[in-house]
């Protein structure tokens, strides 16, 4: 790809993705494991004046150490095993302080023991919960629509945002009509008398 075309993907960077990896499992529990079971491991491979105990060739160390190394990988890549990663290696790290050079003297067994109990209480964070109805914020009608209130309201009744009066009389209200100068008896109104024809 040519430098300075822009292809439009989102440069994905790797420290956030990382981060969110590294939440989402026992991850110091399962470093804390796989330290531990390499210190035991490389306990028989060194010379012969520091070690202690050998074993038959130290098969018991090397294999309490990748037991180990396992079991914190288990722990990252498949955390829903977690419990039984974290009781195998404080059982083997119990085991390894008499079966393999005083475990790692001292220090793979006590890193054992400390990541195994990380990664048996590890939990995974809980799901956010929903917001309730009183926390959600009411969602006010567009523009172009008449309010709630309103829609039942016949069509003169409704208002066009002024206030409607409080002491019982009709809103809007009606038309005045003026009075007119010729009342009826019957309380109607009569049109204007017509001008006689004039004769010629």
């Amino acid at each position: 790809m040519a430098a300075g075309i822009d292809t439009g993907r989102a440069r994905r960077h790797p420290w956030p993705a990382w981060r969110r990896w590294r939440k989402g499992r026992p991850f110091w529990g399962g470093l804390a494991c796989v330290l531990a079971g390499a210190e035991i491991c490389a306990i028989p491979l060194a010379p012969l004046k520091i070690m202690i105990h050998q074993g038959i060739a130290g098969i018991p160390s090397i294999l309490m150490g990748l037991i180990m190394i396992i079991m914190g990988l288990t722990a990252w890549f498949t955390p829903h095993y977690r419990a039984l990663a974290g009781i195998l290696t404080v059982l083997i790290a119990a085991a390894a302080l008499v079966m393999s050079n005083l475990g790692g003297f001292l220090i793979g067994t006590l890193l054992g023991i400390v990541g195994g109990g990380m990664i048996f209480a590890w939990q995974p964070l809980p799901a956010p919960a929903p917001p309730t109805a009183a926390e959600r914020e009411p969602v006010p009608p567009p523009a172009d629509e008449p309010p709630a209130e309103h829609l039942h309201e016949p069509p003169h009744e409704r208002t066009s945002g002024a206030a409607r009066p409080t002491d019982g009389k009709t809103w809007p209200p009606p038309p005045r009509v003026p009075p007119s100068p010729y009342p009826s008896p019957e309380g109607g109104i009569l049109p204007p008398p017509r001008e006689p024809w004039e004769s010629a």
